[in-house]
């Protein structure tokens, strides 16, 4: 009986964290440490296993690693490709509502996530490769549809890294004092962006938007 107790108990452990529990907790490590967080012995620690445990699940610390990175390769490009997209008919309209969705969002353990993964990509070339990727595919679906709604493709590349400025710095900004009607002025930005004065008549308050050729120019 002495013998096959400590061993239930362990596999009670093995079985009761699973590999989604041990990515879950390293997440959270990542959103509150960092890289740094993200040691066998302090996610361990803050799931109240042993380290033996960890390598149940696997190989190494790399593994790990390894699959952070890819699950959030894979929740950015699957939220991307839900949010950035045109409704025939509408593009502009949904150009708008996907710059509110963004610069709005305030999803603190996500932006949280994003910054870590991004200080790790400063020294890992591995990390770097995927927020390339990612940034990629966010660049070239927004720009798509600004294409969609009638933008030549310079512009539109002009207008997407312009959507992704705006959405990533209000995240890191604390601002909701700067104007006594923050939602109306979110809203101003997102048609300011969205704007296409090539376009027979404009759509939207073309008095606040610069010449279009300015903005051609910085090619």
């Amino acid at each position: 009986m002495q013998s096959t107790l400590p061993k239930n108990r362990a596999a009670k452990s093995r079985s009761s964290l699973d590999r989604k529990a041990w990515i879950h907790a390293a997440n959270d490590a990542l959103a509150e440490e960092g890289l740094a967080g993200l040691r066998v012995e302090i996610l361990a620690k803050r799931c109240g296993v042993t380290k033996g445990s960890f390598y149940w699940h696997f190989r190494d610390r790399q593994e790990l690693l390894d699959e952070v990175l890819a699950q959030w390769k894979e929740g950015r490009i699957r939220d991307v490709s839900k949010q950035a997209k045109s409704e025939i008919g509408q593009e502009r309209a949904s150009i708008i509502r996907a710059i509110e969705l963004y610069s709005a969002s305030r999803n603190r353990r996500g932006i949280q996530i994003e910054l870590a993964i991004r200080d790790w990509a400063r020294r890992d070339p591995k990390a770097a490769a995927i927020v390339a990727e990612v940034d990629a595919w966010r660049l070239k679906r927004t720009q798509n549809m600004f294409t969609d709604a009638g933008f030549s493709e310079a512009e539109a590349k002009i207008r997407s890294l312009l959507f992704y400025a705006y959405a990533f710095g209000s995240s890191l900004m604390i601002y909701e004092q700067f104007d006594e009607d923050i939602g109306a002025l979110r809203t101003r930005i997102a048609e300011f962006i969205a704007e296409n004065q090539s376009q027979p008549g404009g759509n939207g308050p073309s008095q606040t938007m610069p010449p279009q050729h300015s903005l051609q120019s910085v090619e």
